[in-house]
């Protein structure tokens, strides 16, 4: 059985010798060893009307508003901070009030539960473009698993340059301030994450964090909204209590190699994976849509890569992580015959695509190059039809797994973890790159 007291007894801990003055705490707020990050949103530039074939789904601008967004924390804390970020925006972001409190179901809060969140001392902050901010430390007793609601006032007109697409998780959003309304009336809602990048609570002895960086299969796409049905929410859960905190860097449309509805694997690296306090180990598990994109809507120009470059895209990677102290679980990508075959988007799927998942596939097996590797495909193809999803794990789009299929896709997590510490046993991490 899959224990995360293992992953603390056989990772490394990757040492931040950094320490954060105030003017620096503004442009790299995460850098700080005194805390863990509980929660993350990648973030992704929003793209122009008709620069991708899928609406945003967020206005275009916010002006004299209140957005809610609700969190599910994965270690718990007795204070809290939260990180907002504008890294694409062009322009400064305005908030004029925050306000954290206990998620009570839908849109409401438990007004028993809520503190006001302040900004070097002030209620209000600017968030500069192109940067994040770090909130004043919170006294909030944070339990494991917890839910979060932080509501955030902007007074100013706000163009929305930065979100996270498909945060599978209902945001809201009315007329005026309302930070400290525990019912919000008649809102507005959409699932986009917006400004709210990270929360962290103070880092308990022994703390660690394990990310999963990937496409839309770990943002969790195809499960069921707000109920956390992703798999890093399943290896969350079986973390809770030990100190170890899981985090989804998951952004839809990722790709490894090449920018997609987001930058690449490879250029957000550093930002959402090794930047991280306390890090010790990342799941990479992307390259899907560098086989599935080109010739299709997504990407009609684009060739097919070869398996080979998509190889020296994850020995890349899992260099970069090494040299970081950072362990690599490779995750092998999943099936996708008859992917998006009912919806506007053609050409997702192709015999010659196959081919290159599966010598992709092979490689991550067998190529030794990973600390170890998570056999997602093998979890959740369809037997009698390898290159398709097994029809009890599709939520029904042949590409996404549903509840079901990412439940069993965090169940081979069991078997990979207790396999990373058999592999290098003296416990630095590397043991296996260079092959």
């Amino acid at each position: 059985m899959f224990r995360i007291p293992r992953i603390l007894r056989r990772l490394t801990a990757l040492t931040l010798s950094a320490t954060i003055a105030s003017t620096a705490a503004l442009a790299s707020p995460l850098q700080d060893p005194a805390w863990l990050t509980s929660w993350m949103a990648s973030q992704q530039p929003v793209w122009q009307p008709g620069a991708q074939p899928l609406p945003t789904g967020v206005p275009a601008v916010l002006s004299g508003q209140t957005l809610r967004q609700v969190v599910r924390l994965s270690v718990g804390g007795k204070r809290v901070r939260v990180v907002l970020s504008n890294p694409y925006g062009r322009h400064p972001v305005a908030v004029g009030a925050a306000q954290l409190a206990r998620h009570a179901g839908g849109g409401s809060t438990d007004a028993a539960g809520s503190s006001a969140v302040t900004f070097r001392g002030s209620a209000s902050v600017i968030l500069p473009a192109g940067q994040s901010v770090a909130s004043d430390p919170v006294v909030f007793d944070s339990p494991v698993l917890g839910e979060l609601a932080l509501s955030l006032y902007l007074p100013q007109p706000t163009a929305i340059e930065s979100f996270h697409w498909d945060g599978r998780q209902t945001a809201w959003l009315v007329a005026g301030n309302a930070t400290r309304q525990a019912t919000l009336p008649a809102p507005q809602s959409f699932s986009a994450r917006i400004l709210l990048s990270e929360v962290q609570v103070d880092a308990p002895g022994h703390a660690g964090a394990v990310v999963a960086i990937g496409d839309s299969i770990t943002e969790g796409n195809g499960s069921t909204p707000d109920t956390n049905r992703r798999w890093p929410d399943v290896l969350a859960q079986r973390a809770a209590g030990n100190g170890v905190a899981v985090l989804n860097a998951g952004i839809s449309g990722g790709r490894l190699l090449r920018d997609g509805m987001g930058e690449s694997a490879l250029a957000r690296l550093d930002r959402d994976v090794l930047s991280q306090p306390h890090v010790r180990t990342v799941i990479a598990a992307i390259g899907i849509n560098d086989i599935a994109w080109p010739g299709s809507t997504f990407a009609p120009g684009d060739a097919v890569p070869q398996a080979a470059e998509l190889i020296e895209g994850y020995r890349r990677l899992i260099a970069r992580a090494h040299a970081r102290g950072v362990r690599v679980i490779g995750a092998t990508i999943t099936p996708f015959a008859g992917a998006l075959r009912d919806t506007p988007i053609r050409g997702y799927d192709s015999p010659g695509k196959e081919a290159v998942r599966l010598a992709v596939n092979d490689w991550i097996r067998n190529g030794g190059a990973f600390d170890g590797v998570v056999d997602f495909d093998a979890a959740v193809r369809d037997p009698a039809r390898p290159q398709a999803l097994l029809p009890a794990f599709d939520s029904g789009d042949h590409l996404h797994p549903g509840d079901a299929g990412y439940r069993a896709m965090a169940a081979q997590i069991d078997a990979a973890l207790p396999e990373l510490g058999r592999q290098s046993r003296s416990g630095a991490p590397g043991g296996k790159s260079g092959r």
